[in-house]
């Protein structure tokens, strides 16, 4: 194995791409001044998208109109940090606490919540089984050790499609009336960062309205 320590994606990305396709679809293919990761048989254009939604954002304004896309985004909800050596021989393997649900979707929409709303487009979360490859040490950094590694599929669990701002408020169980967003985090089981993302977003779909304060925390209601 080469390029431990390296950031680089490519085996995950890869590999999402290789389950996705279905006889008849074509990879890598020019559309305008883009290239596609998958063009389907029927003209959907699908884009695997392994980390942040912000390099997406040209590419859409482009193509979103003219085109039905469909952005495929793999959470890790199992995943094993594996140690290998020089040569690519594995030296330890352990549980990672990860696990990503659904819900994480909320940090990749703050790019372009309201474009979940236009009807070319599909979001499709891979809830995976993943490897996290690593080097046997952590490299030191400037300021920091660290070792990126690289994400390896092993298995896709389940697979949610958002379709519409409805299905992005399907994701969460709030709470009866008004809530806050400690309200939401402790409702939905996620930590108070992500339950900020996800009523930013939610508001910006116009599917949550201001309700006030409690304290000095806004209150929001399902519109």
């Amino acid at each position: 194995m080469s390029g431990i320590g390296v950031l680089r994606e490519g085996p995950l990305h890869a590999a999402v791409k290789e389950l996705l396709a279905r006889p008849g679809d074509r990879t890598e293919v020019p559309v305008g001044r883009f290239v596609i990761d998958l063009v389907r048989a029927d003209g959907e254009l699908v884009e695997v998208q392994t980390g942040g939604f912000g390099p997406l954002g040209p590419k859409l304004d482009a193509l979103l109109d003219d085109h039905r896309v469909r952005i495929v985004h793999p959470l890790a909800a199992e995943r094993r940090i594996v140690r290998v050596d020089e040569r690519g021989e594995v030296v330890a393997v352990r549980r990672s606490p990860t696990r990503e649900s659904a819900l994480r979707i909320f940090d990749r929409l703050v790019t372009f919540p309201s474009l979940l709303a236009h009807p070319n487009l599909v979001l499709e979360l891979l809830l995976c089984r993943e490897d996290h490859v690593r080097a046997p040490e952590p490299r030191r950094g400037r300021r920091f050790l660290r070792d990126p590694g690289e994400r390896r599929l092993r298995g896709v669990l389940d697979r949610t499609e958002l379709r519409e701002p409805r299905d992005a408020l399907a994701l969460l169980a709030l709470p009866d009336g008004a809530f806050t967003n400690r309200d939401v985090a402790a409702s939905a089981g996620c930590d108070l960062k992500l339950a900020q993302r996800a009523t930013y977003c939610l508001r910006l779909m116009d599917l949550l309205q201001p309700a006030g304060m409690r304290g000095r925390a806004p209150l929001f209601t399902v519109a």
